[in-house]
């Protein structure tokens, strides 16, 4: 079991910044990919971006690649997503995730998910 907590949600101006945390205890948690996902109004969940625990190794989405950066925390065990240059269209409740897959931008691959923060970004 994995439990996963996000934090660092909020409003913000268009061009802001914030930074987002997930804090991560339970079962060999350390052997689990993480991830970030955000999920708009009336929309599915979409990929944001992914970090390993035992490498750092990260991959984030191609159209937010460049403004969002993911990493990890070890001592904290915490994963973190800073977000920069952010638009009204990054407006969504943004979720962390565990996974021990491989397909790391596909929602179904992860089995845990946290209760996720909101993030608004106001134009």
């Amino acid at each position: 079991q994995v439990q996963l907590v996000e934090s660092g949600g909020g409003l913000v101006q268009a061009g802001d910044s914030l930074k987002l945390s997930c804090a991560v205890s339970g079962r060999s948690f350390d052997r689990y990919h993480m991830g970030w996902f955000r999920q708009a109004p009336g929309k599915a969940r979409e990929f944001v971006a992914t970090i390993s625990w035992t490498t750092g190794n990260t991959y984030v989405a191609d159209f937010l690649r460049g403004r969002f950066t993911i990493s990890r925390d070890n001592a904290n065990n915490t994963i973190s997503l800073q977000m920069d240059s952010l638009e009204p269209e990054d407006t969504a409740v943004y979720y962390c995730a565990a996974t021990r897959g491989v397909r790391l931008s596909s929602d179904s691959t992860y089995d845990y998910w946290g209760p996720g923060t909101q993030v608004t970004v106001a134009s």
